[in-house]
């Protein structure tokens, strides 16, 4: 999962243990008016990641008004980087357990924070669980430690992206793709609008549809703004390339809404372009919308179009689209409802025809062969090929064809799933292999119940857990000419930007696949990401260029390096 600007409340936790001693002044404005104010700030800065029901992202806020006085909170909210830099040991102590550090805001004037406060101090009692009988919290779901491979990645920096911010993150590159043809392209977006080509290690700007789009927006949820895109695999014959964007809320009529009760925080939008000239360097012309999606909040929303690389012509999945989709943060807001069956389009992969339109809003298809289309069943969704997501990140296939979907946890496991049509990978009632109580407090689990046998949930074929890193970034199997790469599954964490790999011939339904660590040579010296970034949050990410290279980028300080070796 804006990558600052929705910590403002989390600082808020900290700086309660940061001065536990403090006397309360529980003076906060309570008219209509300013609360209203404050609500409205907080859904925008805060929402995607606190609640008062639960530990999401950040912590749960309730009761933090009456557990430190208000000039303490002004304070740190002004800068509290510097009070956790000052060395207090427990703000150390819980900046590593959420790992995120919050900037200072002082774009926020006094009285904005201060109806903010008035907010949150309308949630007064502390939201403390109720005693669940699931049988023992498992603070440590996996045990056995990541071991590292004895294989050194060697990288080498080829370009750095142009800064499409002031602040970290400098540069949000996201994805790559490549446009096959007599001559590969290689082309990567950032999600504050811009599609860029990669050329000589240079990136030249070919599209920019933030300009395009009146309403798009950018922040403030991690993966707001430009999410993806993916060429049609006829490209240079019908000239159609797909994007997906987040919009402000309400922009348009939703294809998928829900009930006027719960919020809409964005609307995420699939488009379909077609490029006057597919070979020129700058792509242009006219677009038509597909879908639009609601969402009750900031994060998870469209992660990843794709279509099928190794299709061809005859097969039935040549020209499908694949879009993944993440819960829209329902299930942490409460709204487990929107997520949690094949009736919902939220937390699934889906698949569709954009060239057809037998869809309910008449501009796409449901392709025949997919698991729900002829089930007889009203209730469920036909564009649903897979489901059980939180946030489903990253899609690839594996050379003899494996479907691989990497999805992001909530605060205990990160899973890679090996996906089968119509399949249910538990969400939002298991997180990895574990049993999740979404109907309570989230941010425990619990060994899998007596009775799982009932439960027709597919597990995933890798885990890891909140030890060794916070948010997976799904990779490929590298299918280059380094020989000690070939056929494994290179992924890593974004967070610490540790990167893993697996063996692809381990990959097998019900099975578990053994994870191992690479070590890191940067342009010839031994480092990290966190070092190389000097940040916190490395912010990693993998991509596929032309003629099978192997790229990472992070969008902390938007360098790109490629893989030269490996020993």
């Amino acid at each position: 999962m804006a990558y600052f600007k929705i910590f403002i409340v989390f600082c808020f936790s900290q700086v309660i243990i940061l001065n536990s001693g403090a006397q309360t002044i529980n003076d906060y404005p309570e008219d209509k008016k300013t609360i209203e104010e404050g609500k409205a700030l907080f859904t925008q800065n805060c929402s995607s990641c606190h609640s008062f029901i639960q530990r999401g992202i950040g912590p749960d806020l309730s009761g933090v008004t009456t557990e430190l006085s208000k000039p303490m909170l002004l304070r740190f909210i002004r800068n509290s980087q510097s009070v956790i830099e000052g060395g207090n040991p427990r703000g150390i102590k819980l900046l590593q357990e959420y790992k995120v550090p919050m900037p200072s805001f002082e774009a926020l004037s006094n009285d904005q924070m201060l109806s903010v406060l008035a907010y949150i101090n309308t949630f007064k009692v502390k939201n403390e669980a109720a005693t669940e009988k699931f049988g023992l919290v498992l603070n440590d779901p996996i045990p056995e430690k990541i071991k590292k491979a004895g294989l050194r990645l060697e990288l080498e920096e080829v370009s750095t992206a142009n800064p499409s911010a002031d602040k970290i993150p400098l540069a949000r590159i996201n994805q790559m793709r490549v446009l096959p043809g007599k001559k590969e392209r290689s082309f990567i977006e950032d999600l504050r609008g811009k599609l860029y080509e990669l050329k000589d290690r240079q990136l030249t700007e070919v599209m920019d549809i933030s300009k395009q789009r009146p309403a798009f927006i950018s922040v403030p949820g991690y993966a707001t703004g430009f999410g993806s895109f993916a060429f049609h695999p006829n490209f240079y014959k019908n000239g159609l390339l797909y994007t997906i964007h987040s919009e402000k809320p309400r922009s348009a009529p939703s294809d998928f809404a829900y009930a006027d009760s719960i919020p809409v925080l964005i609307q995420c939008v699939l488009t379909e372009w077609e490029i006057n000239d597919p070979k020129s360097g700058r792509f242009e012309g006219k677009s038509r919308e597909l879908l639009r999606i609601d969402m009750p909040t900031v994060i998870h929303s469209m992660q990843e179009i794709v279509f099928n690389p190794l299709s061809r012509p005859k097969d039935s999945d040549y020209g499908l689209l694949y879009l993944t989709m993440g819960d829209g943060g329902s299930a942490e807001a409460g709204f487990s409802f929107l997520c949690n069956t094949n009736t919902q389009i939220r937390a699934s992969v889906l698949r569709i025809d954009p060239q057809g339109n037998n869809s309910k809003n008449g501009k796409y298809a449901i392709p025949a062969i997919n698991p729900f289309a002829s089930d007889n069943d009203d209730k469920t969704l036909g564009e649903v090929f897979a489901r059980g997501f939180r946030n489903p990140n990253r899609v690839a296939w594996t050379p003899e064809g494996k479907m691989l979907v990497s999805d992001i946890g909530l605060n205990s496991v990160e899973e890679l799933n090996l996906i089968q049509a119509g399949a249910d990978y538990g969400w939002p009632q298991r997180e990895g292999t574990f049993f999740l109580n979404n109907k309570g407090k989230m941010n425990k689990v619990y060994a899998l119940q007596p009775d799982e046998s009932n439960a027709n949930f597919v597990y995933p074929i890798a885990q890891f857990d909140h030890d060794e890193g916070n948010a997976i970034s799904g990779g490929y199997v590298y299918e280059g000419n380094i020989e000690q790469l070939k056929n494994k599954y290179i992924f890593g964490d974004v967070t610490t930007g540790r990167v893993f790999y697996l063996n692809n011939e381990e990959i097998e339904a019900g099975k578990e696949a053994r994870i191992l660590e690479f070590d890191l040579l940067f342009n010839g010296v031994p480092s990290t990401f966190k070092n190389i970034t000097a940040s916190r949050r490395a912010d990693l990410r993998f991509g596929l260029g032309a003629n099978k290279q192997f790229y990472l980028f992070t969008k902390t300080d938007g360098k790109i390096w490629k893989v030269m070796g490996c020993k």
